[in-house]
């Protein structure tokens, strides 16, 4: 049945390009779903022990491989690098001992939570205090905070405690921010007194630990200095608790699937060779903790410069909608689905806007840190997220993806980005992305 089944997707997908190719004139992109499988199931492998980015040792070998597959394609490397490679470190901060006076008065330790990286951090002048008070979102308010520049005292109202223990809890298992770039602290206190005067004094217990993004370019021919980025992350779980034995997340969907059509689409656009645009193709790392490979690779990329990201995540397995078609998050936001739609017209697949509003999934990948920039930035998907039982499992395996079905995702996403890639067309800026 399987293999009739599939037979059946494979002619209806090559005469859908076919008619494609016949309407609009688009040559249909020769992607190998053969070539597709092999880098799945390599990176999805047990021998690369679930990608877990905290652990270099062995995440290292799938970025061998993504540099290996990068090598292949032609790529040059990233920004005067000598290697696709893009090194940084992730400092990692644990709260050790304190103590605070406010008003002169000392404070239960059970009554405060820290949120710093500083290995040392002395407070005797205020800084700006916020509240959350009893009819608040709690964790929307906390959320916020926690994402703001600058150093804050937040006052939580009694009638929250229960929440805030969950802040306090999650808390205690220590913070991080990427290599030298300051981080803000943020100092939560369980009470709605006045704030005259304080004393704080903290250690903390600071290490870091060798990440890498994987990035190759393919430099535009008239105009070098506008890019393109194409990414996917690279990092899954690695490994954890156990399930019929089995303790290793392999991450098949979850991103292996976008990573290899990243590398597919490097092969594509560096055999075509007429990008008018540079096109940068980039494998995060540790967007699982927290997308800090996407915000070190933020800081390294002039947002003013870059025109659009192509962030493919989890197209292992075919949408809501069925087959031949896709998601993008933040459709709304640019016209960059609108655009791809049109080059796309006549072929029979179509991208939707995110059926999941409600799961948040414009923020919950890396292309949340460019967008947030202005950039157009937005994740292609087809994951039906809402009921997904082997996201983050051990069961995210190659056997359950649809490799004809991705083949397709990576075909349309190759067409639709066309003239974009050409410099004909420039997707909107975004704004007001929080």
């Amino acid at each position: 049945m399987n293999i009739i089944k599939n037979l059946t997707f494979a002619i209806t997908c090559i005469s859908i390009f076919q008619s494609c190719a016949a309407q609009n004139k688009i040559t249909v992109p020769e992607i190998s779903q053969t070539d597709v499988g092999r880098i799945i199931k390599t990176l999805s492998a047990d021998e690369m022990m679930g990608r877990n980015s905290m652990k270099p040792e062995q995440i290292a070998k799938a970025a061998d491989f993504i540099a290996s597959e990068f090598k292949g394609a032609g790529l040059k490397y990233f920004d005067g690098l000598n290697t696709y490679r893009q090194n940084f470190e992730l400092v990692q901060s644990k709260f050790s001992s304190g103590e605070l006076f406010i008003n002169g008065k000392e404070i239960d330790p059970e009554d405060y939570a820290l949120s710093s990286t500083e290995k040392e951090l002395a407070w005797e002048s205020l800084p700006k205090i916020e509240h959350i008070g009893k009819d608040d979102n709690f964790l929307v308010k906390s959320q916020g905070y926690l994402q703001n520049d600058e150093n804050l005292i937040i006052l939580v109202d009694p009638s929250e405690a229960a929440y805030f223990k969950r802040v306090k809890a999650f808390l205690s298992r220590g913070g991080m921010r990427v290599g030298s770039s300051k981080s803000a602290s943020k100092l939560f206190v369980l009470g709605n007194q006045e704030v005259k005067t304080i004393k704080a004094r903290f250690t903390n217990t600071v290490s870091s630990i060798p990440l890498f993004n994987v990035v190759g370019v393919l430099p535009g021919k008239s105009r070098p200095n506008e890019y393109v980025v194409f990414s996917g992350h690279y990092d899954h779980l690695g490994i954890i608790k156990a399930v019929n034995q089995d303790s290793i997340a392999n991450g098949a969907d979850d991103d292996a699937s976008g990573t290899t059509a990243v590398i597919e689409l490097a092969k594509y656009f560096s055999k075509k060779n007429d990008n008018e645009r540079t096109l940068v193709f980039v494998a995060f790392t540790a967007e699982e903790i927290g997308g800090y490979g996407s915000q070190y690779f933020s800081k390294q990329l002039n947002p003013n410069q870059t025109v659009a990201m192509f962030n493919i995540e989890m197209i292992g397995k075919e949408s809501k909608f069925g087959k031949n078609n896709a998601f993008i998050t933040g459709y709304e936001r640019s016209d960059f689905g609108k655009i791809l739609q049109r080059n796309l017209e006549g072929t029979g697949f179509k991208f939707y806007p995110d059926p999941y509003p409600a799961q948040n999934l414009f923020y919950r990948s890396d292309n949340a840190t460019l967008a947030r920039l202005g950039v157009p930035a937005h994740t292609i998907s087809s994951d039906q997220i809402d009921t997904d039982k082997l996201y983050h499992s051990v069961d995210d395996e190659f056997e359950t993806l649809d490799v004809g079905n991705i083949t397709e995702i990576i075909k349309a996403i190759a067409i639709s980005s066309t003239s974009i890639v050409d410099g004909k067309d420039t997707p909107t800026r975004v704004s007001g992305v929080k």
